[in-house]
């Protein structure tokens, strides 16, 4: 059986610097950002774009599995912060507000990957993601704190209707109207909006 081979330290240099570029140029220009550009802002040859991504739709698809592993590494973080004693509707609302707003810089990407189809391949990250928010939503509701009825589903679903295009007020104001709908709590005045 052959054994494959670690990629080279500039191999890896070189997909991270057109993984970034591509984040940047995408969320810079929109979807219809070209792979000439993408190489150029990478400070690499199209040929070796190519090399490493061989359409714009593997080259999307990569950016939005690293996305779904940045979501997936901070779930798993609060999931490892209620180990140690912190609270589960505090790690839900810090979830909540990290993720929105991490959503907020990769708006363009994500739109591009739905208006070029790109699914990353690799199920695990998302996989992780919903266990780790399956732990702090079963722990939230043993605690009284979560509605019983809340569901990961729930959570990607809040998600979806995020106003990541909007300016951080209007994200603020989002997260404090969606944990009044997930937590048993009742909003503070100082939550509630002015007259």
């Amino acid at each position: 059986m052959a054994q494959t081979r670690a990629p080279r330290a500039d191999a890896v240099r070189n997909r991270k610097k057109i993984l970034d570029a591509a984040r940047e140029q995408i969320t810079l220009h929109g979807p219809d950002t070209g792979m000439d550009e993408i190489a150029a802002a990478a400070g690499v040859a199209v040929g070796t774009l190519y090399r490493h991504f061989p359409t714009k739709t593997d080259l999307v698809a990569a950016v939005v599995a690293e996305y779904i592993t940045h979501v997936a590494e901070a779930a798993e973080g609060s999931r490892e912060r209620l180990a140690s004693g912190s609270r589960a509707v505090d790690e839900i609302s810090d979830f909540l507000a990290r993720v929105t707003e991490a959503t907020a810089t990769n708006h363009a990407v994500k739109a591009a990957a739905r208006a070029l189809g790109a699914e990353p391949v690799d199920r695990d990250a998302e996989a992780r993601a919903a266990a780790a928010l399956a732990a702090l939503i079963q722990a939230g509701q043993a605690d009284g704190d979560i509605h019983q009825d809340v569901t990961v589903d729930d959570i990607y679903l809040l998600f979806s209707t995020a106003p990541t295009d909007q300016p951080p007020a209007a994200r603020a104001r989002w997260l404090s109207l969606v944990l009044t709908g997930l937590t048993t709590h009742t909003r503070t005045a100082h939550e509630k909006p002015a007259s």
